[in-house]
């Protein structure tokens, strides 16, 4: 039996962006389906339940970020990446803030675009299945248990530094804005200064060479990933 396509919703205003996206993500086992306005792609999410949402910000009608909003309040949890221009680093946070899963920045490889949509359309299903061991490269989480291993070896982390670790773990591949991460550790008030001392901390233990981090990368201008390799 063949295994059916997976659905695939691409919303961008220009034609020659919909063209290539079809045909280069068809070519991967996606079925693409399209939508030129953000009316279309609402229209589009409700009736078709696409697996994940690829969605550029710069839309003739409903702007991207309303359409990010709307599907949230909806209650809709489809992954959403949005597709940004390099310079609207505003955007890009803001969108992930109103509950984007992800970035990629035009002109982008669709090696990378592959890979995070994989990564989002995984991230799903590990939060229906409630995993509870994280493992990349040499690092693993056990959220369960609370436990924290480099190469095999025990970590051990202060409560702040376990609290960023636990949101990172549980949106492995995503990248989190400093707000979104600071909000699930400290609450709205804390100056983000905080959360980069911790983060530089947390990388000294886990990190084979903090100034270069394999695991906690930054997101410049928006905040951190943890890299999942699984």
């Amino acid at each position: 039996m063949t295994t059916p396509a997976i659905p695939l919703l691409v919303v961008d205003d220009e034609g020659p962006i919909r063209r290539l996206l079809r045909t280069s993500l068809g070519a991967q086992g996606y079925r693409v389906l399209e939508a030129a306005t953000g009316a279309a792609a609402l229209a589009a999410a409700a009736r078709d339940a696409p697996d994940a949402i690829l969605l550029d910000l710069g839309l003739p009608d409903i702007g991207g970020l309303e359409v990010i909003r709307r599907l949230r309040a909806s209650g809709d949890p489809t992954p959403i990446i949005v597709l940004s221009s390099r310079d609207d680093e505003r955007g890009k946070v803001e969108a992930l803030d109103l509950g984007a899963d992800d970035y990629v920045t035009k002109p982008f490889g669709m090696a990378e675009l592959v890979a995070r949509i994989r990564t989002a359309l995984r991230h799903r299903v590990q939060q229906q299945g409630a995993e509870a061991v994280f493992r990349s490269g040499d690092l693993l989480v056990d959220l369960t248990r609370r436990i924290v291993q480099v190469g095999g070896v025990d970590v051990k982390l202060s409560n702040k530094e376990w609290a960023i670790l636990r949101v990172l773990v549980l949106n492995a591949g995503r990248v989190l804005t400093h707000k979104a991460l600071m909000q699930e550790v400290w609450g709205p008030t804390v100056d983000v200064q905080y959360l980069r001392i911790y983060v530089r901390q947390l990388r000294q233990k886990i990190e084979r060479d903090p100034e270069r981090p394999e695991h906690i990368v930054t997101e410049t201008g928006v905040g951190y990933r943890l890299t999942d390799a699984g």
